[in-house]
């Protein structure tokens, strides 16, 4: 799983830019770097002092000719991010001079990196655990500040933490059982069942507490779909511009313009959203119309929030009843639009079709709407507010679905110790439900789990 080569690879995406990075890890790494380094100092890398920035030139030993002035920062193991040997090359920001001193790298013995091999150096290394280098791709990857929050919030080790406190709690709660199993001779104070369910009730509650925030954590992380949907020509495509604040939608008097679903994403309150703009729900003969309709269907059912728009200049249509109906949910705003050219559809005809979290007119044309959708949004992230409280939360779907099954394997344990099941099955429960959560914070992790999870990562990281 762990080999010592010397790695390299570009920590810079690739293009032009003011600085190019370079990033070697390994035993070799200063040796390496020292056979094509030169400055006006005698010392070799290894000997100058840690965490310094040295001032030379990249030079090609085999042609015998320089290749760019750089700035190498030395990191020595185990005080780096992989806890090893570390040099940093910084270069001129060309594509051609990154990947000459790459391939001059190459060249001297060092091995290209795979993706994400300096984090999993760090992992195996003991520098960071599972949930800290997954939290590293969510910084990366985050949409907004929110989900950057809830990242840092990871990588600072405050969900490691809260999950290591529970593996303790039942660790030593199941060496008591099975000591008390295996040695019956011995003068060793017996937890009864109802002694072991006392203590294993507060370790569920805290894992349920942290269950909660899962839905919180997800939509912070992933964004919010939110899917306009309505008849053709009611405005959704206005509204889409209106939110985006751009012309990013074709906006036409001709029913069915938008065919297929147009999505873009915007930050509301510091949550992400995910903005669809679907095809005018009709019955058509048109194929391609056809297919949009469908997709727009579909919407119906996945979205997390969902605006259905109606044109409220016009009296409200059989077709629109039929969506509302279908839309209907406590996560549904239903915006009456164009009531600026006069309404002819109240809220008291709308609010009989189903429940809805709002109903307002509004008119997309002038702009309105996102102070609405931005009141529904923090309503369905956290119960009106944004504010973080610098808890730890669950956001990614592997950290999610391993604490419910390790929640569940404790309900067992409960339920077998009610039951007066044998303490044996109720051991075998907790003790699975102690390797689950290993499994988030890789204590426990199994190494091809591992090598998955650090494939998702960029070169260079």
């Amino acid at each position: 799983m762990y080999t010592e080569d010397t790695i390299a690879a570009i920590a810079t995406p690739p293009g032009i830019g003011g600085v190019g990075i370079i990033r070697v890890s390994g035993a070799k790494s200063f040796s390496i770097v020292n056979s094509i380094y030169k400055d006006s100092h005698s010392a070799p890398l290894v000997e100058r002092q840690n965490r310094t920035i040295q001032y030379g030139k990249i030079y090609n030993p085999h042609e015998n000719k320089v290749l760019d002035e750089v700035l190498l920062l030395l990191m020595k193991g185990p005080h780096s991010f992989t806890a090893e040997d570390v040099v940093e090359i910084q270069c001129h920001g060309g594509m051609v001079v990154v990947r000459e001193i790459l391939k001059l790298l190459l060249r001297q013995g060092v091995r290209l990196a795979e993706p994400g091999e300096f984090t999993k150096r760090a992992f195996l290394n003991g520098r960071i655990d599972l949930t800290q280098a997954e939290a590293i791709i969510d910084i990366i990857e985050a949409k907004s500040e929110k989900s950057l929050e809830v990242a840092v919030h990871q990588l600072d080790g405050t969900l490691s933490h809260m999950i290591r406190t529970i593996r303790e709690s039942l660790l030593t709660l199941v060496a008591q059982l099975e000591v008390a199993i295996d040695y019956p001779e011995e003068d060793i104070e017996e937890l009864t069942m109802e002694q072991t369910g006392e203590a294993v009730r507060p370790i569920l509650e805290n894992m349920e507490h942290l269950l909660a925030t899962a839905n919180r954590g997800r939509l912070l992380r992933d964004g919010i779909m939110t899917a306009i949907v309505g008849r053709p020509n009611a405005g959704k495509s206005s509204l889409m511009n209106a939110l985006l604040r751009e012309n990013r939608a074709i906006v036409t008097d001709i029913p069915g313009t938008t065919r297929d679903s147009i999505e873009e994403n915007i930050t509301i309150e510091g949550i992400p959203v995910r903005l669809v703009d679907t095809a005018g729900i009709r019955d058509t003969e048109d194929v391609v119309e056809k297919l949009g309709v469908d997709r727009a269907k579909e919407y119906l059912e996945k979205a997390q929030i969902i605006i259905c728009v109606i044109d409220a200049s016009k009296p409200l249509t059989e077709e629109e009843r039929q969506i509302l109906t279908e839309a209907a949910s406590d996560h549904t705003i239903v915006f009456l639009n164009k009531a600026d050219m006069g309404s002819q559809i109240a809220v008291a005809d709308i609010a009989p079709l189903g429940e809805f979290s709002m109903i307002a007119p509004i008119s997309a044309a002038n702009g309105e709407g996102m102070d609405i959708l931005a009141e529904v949004t923090k309503e369905l992230v956290s119960g009106g507010t944004v504010n973080q409280d610098n808890q730890a939360m669950l956001s990614n779907v592997r950290h999610i679905n391993l604490m419910e099954e390790a929640s569940e394997q404790l309900k067992e344990a409960l339920a077998n110790i009610e039951n007066g099941i044998a303490v044996d099955f109720v051991v075998t429960d907790m003790r699975s439900a102690w390797e689950k959560l290993g499994d988030i914070t890789g204590d426990s992790v199994r190494e091809s789990l591992v090598d998955e999870l650090f494939s998702r990562f960029c070169l260079g990281k």
